[in-house]
């Protein structure tokens, strides 16, 4: 009769045991999946949030070349995404947004140029102040997981 109640008793640890494993098992599974579909999210919002800055900013950055009075309210595009990077990003991509509207603005504040000035910006990193703020997205990105 003991032996009875012992092989009950191990059947049921045992159907208790592989049930636990079970539901362990598609907990984790879940857990990992919603993880992976957050972060794909969340790297997605910052691909498309660095891809619109570099848009906005080399669209006014051209401008800049070309007229000397900015309308400030083609700026706020321009810092609002900064501010949306404020919420996203690392502080060395923010720091780097930072200067590109700096150079912007002071492009804005310089005289207008030619085509042929831009033969002494060549061979200086002014014609490209978005090189160092694309080189932290691309760093960041990687970090968290794109390659």
């Amino acid at each position: 009769m003991d032996q009875a109640y012992f092989s009950a008793l191990a059947a049921l640890a045992g159907s208790a045991i592989g049930g636990m494993t079970s539901l362990a098992t598609s907990w984790l599974t879940q857990h990992a999946q919603l993880r992976a579909q957050q972060l794909g999210h969340d790297l997605g919002r910052r691909e498309d949030l660095y891809r619109d800055f570099i848009e906005e900013a080399s669209r006014l950055y051209t401008d800049a070349f070309e007229h000397d009075k900015a309308d400030t309210s083609q700026l706020v595009k321009l810092y609002a995404l900064v501010s949306r990077m404020r919420v996203l990003s690392s502080s060395r991509i923010i720091e780097s947004a930072d200067k590109v509207c700096r150079v912007i603005i002071e492009t804005y504040l310089s005289p207008n140029k030619t085509f042929r000035d831009l033969l002494e910006f060549l061979d200086h990193d002014a014609m490209d102040p978005l090189r160092e703020f694309s080189n932290a997205c691309r760093e960041e990105l990687r970090r968290l997981g794109v390659s």
